[in-house]
């Protein structure tokens, strides 16, 4: 791990956190927020916090195991300095990931967003995205708490990410 702390850059992406360790060498469960769950371990260096500093760290070697991700990161060479990482925050750069299509967006780039319906009624921001078995959705923190499946030109009629707006068909009373 580099000794010199970073400041996160402001477009860093959280791609998943550092949940246990695996065996004596030094090894990291990873949960990953990626989807194959392995594709964080294309997007080295990652940046952590860790002792209240940002550093970059390189993974030197990974692969998914079981229903999770182990890897090795670089200068991590023992059981004792993997257990320190646990519940480190790993984030990446935007520049390190995919670019993407048309109306695509990172769940990154919802948050925050006013919630609006189609009748003009503005429900809150978007808090949050939850993953379910069916579809993504929304948690919109307003008056009271809405959740709405996040399902494009159903519930999700636009979104506008230049002026902060989410346009769904979701009647308020719901």
């Amino acid at each position: 791990m580099s000794d010199k702390a970073i400041e996160p850059a402001d477009d860093g992406i959280a791609v998943g956190r550092i949940s246990g360790v695996y065996g004596v060498r030094g090894w990291v469960k990873i949960f990953s927020y990626t989807q194959p769950r392995e594709n964080i371990l294309k997007y080295s260096p990652w940046d952590i916090l860790r002792q209240g500093q940002w550093q970059t760290v390189n993974v030197e070697e990974g692969k998914a195991h079981g229903k999770g991700v182990i890897a090795r990161l670089e200068n991590c060479t023992d059981r004792d300095q993997a257990y320190a990482l646990i519940g480190t925050e790993i984030s990446v750069s935007r520049q390190q990931l995919p670019s993407l299509a048309q109306g695509e967006y990172y769940w990154r780039d919802l948050i925050g967003l006013l919630v609006v319906n189609t009748q003009g009624d503005k429900l809150g921001q978007v808090e949050k995205l939850m993953e379910t078995g069916a579809n993504d959705v929304l948690v919109v923190a307003g008056e009271r708490e809405y959740l709405i499946p996040y399902v494009m030109g159903n519930t999700v009629l636009h979104v506008d990410i230049d002026k902060g707006e989410l346009l769904v068909d979701w009647d308020r009373s719901f």
